[in-house]
């Protein structure tokens, strides 16, 4: 049976305040005739799916509408789809009984029983071949948050974390070794056992500004081998460069369009799997085209930038509407403050073939204010808090102190509006 692996679509996502809907669409357009070419049995996608927890109608509408589109033209098509750290897992769920008329399985949360036991039986999908035979199940888990990894596993003494030294990193290793153990009894012969997950293993690579961290203050990987020898295939989610992590058998797909100036050389990819059995028989890389390309000018002095600028293509010879004109990150160096600096910037643009989305500056001189972070954006609200609680006490925040802000920042990830009800 033929799989493809996909994540991380970020669905409604701006980069500095503009809107990345026409790129998302036009991938969603070219996944469509993707299926519709190579015929696979199952579509895996592995969380991620919105950017945030409240996504826009608009969002909500490229996603219901893509898998309405592709049940249509591949009525046999099986989906399953996970929540990631980004998603409210209810708001994925929400949906679900309408999503399974069109073979979609929407898994937002771990079910959890009265005695702490998860409710293993429907994270556990059938996936049928051509001929209607179930050659395959789909272990389905969804992002566990640090809270009810907590809640279900309470740490009251420190003998209870032992494995790793920390008590979330423990907790969601056991859980998936657990599921992964109740899904191999439920396999026949000669059937495959594919797990998909949202979650940062250990020796994977990171983008460099646009993921966010899933557990703050700590070591937050897993370990490899909580995946054990069974899974034919482990599709993960959340880590935006494709990659092989261990074996050939897991895999991150990667994010579908660049999300980040810093994302923008990856080669971004969906995953085509060929199971034969329990066997995994052939791995293959589909690019995904650029759709729009992210351009970076700089970093050099003004007067270098705009001469680049003003060499880019006029828009009058560009053949294509200004929604695929370049995004532009500009990067400047300066000696000294330079109040005309945008204006200068905007009119070198006036009537080039680009959309400035960012202006960055680097300021070289010896008596400027500190600009370290000018450069690649604002520091991380825990390195901030660090050196403004350095500036008003004229010492580092203590071990109690900073474990009371993270429990806080965790805290406004988990629920960033305040619920995780859609």
């Amino acid at each position: 049976m033929k799989l493809i692996h996909t994540a991380d679509w970020h669905l409604g996502q701006q980069l500095h305040n503009q809107s990345r809907e026409y790129e998302h669409r036009r991938f969603l357009d070219w996944l469509l005739e993707t299926l519709s070419e190579r015929r696979p049995d199952a579509l895996l996608i592995a969380g991620d799916i919105f950017d945030v927890v409240n996504p826009s109608l608009t969002a909500q509408s490229l996603l219901y509408d893509f898998l309405v589109r592709a049940h249509e033209a591949l009525p046999r098509l099986t989906i399953v789809m996970i929540a990631g750290n980004h998603d409210s897992g209810a708001r994925i769920e929400l949906p679900a009984p309408l999503l399974t008329r069109l073979r979609t399985h929407a898994i937002g949360r771990l079910h959890w029983f009265d005695d702490n036991t998860p409710d293993s039986d429907r994270l556990l999908i059938p996936l049928e071949d051509a001929e209607g035979h179930t050659a395959a199940h789909c272990l389905a888990i969804p992002f566990l948050r640090p809270s009810e990894i907590s809640a279900r596993a309470p740490v009251t003494d420190d003998s209870a974390v032992t494995e790793s030294g920390h008590a979330y990193i423990d907790g969601i290793s056991r859980i998936h070794r657990e599921l992964i153990a109740t899904a191999e009894n439920e396999l026949q012969p000669n059937q495959a056992l594919v797990v998909m997950s949202h979650a940062h293993m250990h020796g994977a690579t990171v983008s460099e500004h646009s993921e966010r961290p899933i557990v703050i203050g700590g070591e937050e990987s897993l370990p490899i081998s909580l995946f054990g020898e069974t899974p034919s295939y482990v599709a993960l989610g959340h880590l935006h460069r494709p990659q092989q992590i261990g074996g050939e058998h897991i895999r991150y797909a990667g994010s579908p369009i660049p999300l980040d100036f810093s994302e923008r050389h990856y080669p971004h990819q969906v995953v085509e799997i060929t199971l034969s059995g329990p066997r995994l028989v052939e791995r293959r890389s589909l690019p995904i085209p650029h759709f729009v390309e992210l351009r970076r000018v700089g970093p050099a002095p003004l007067e270098e930038v705009l001469t680049a600028l003003e060499a880019m293509e006029p828009a009058a010879e560009h053949a294509a509407h200004r929604e695929q004109w370049p995004w532009l990150e500009v990067r400047v160096r300066l000696e000294a403050p330079c109040v005309d600096l945008r204006a200068r910037i905007e009119r070198a643009l006036s009537t080039r073939a680009a959309r400035l989305m960012c202006i960055h500056i680097e300021r070289t001189a010896a008596d400027q204010p500190d600009t370290r972070y000018l450069a690649h954006g604002a520091p991380d609200p825990r390195t901030l808090f660090c050196e403004t609680w350095q500036q008003q006490h004229d010492a580092p925040p203590d071990e109690r102190t900073l474990a009371d802000f993270d429990a806080l920042y965790q805290a406004v990830l988990d629920h960033p509006e305040g619920s995780e009800s859609p």
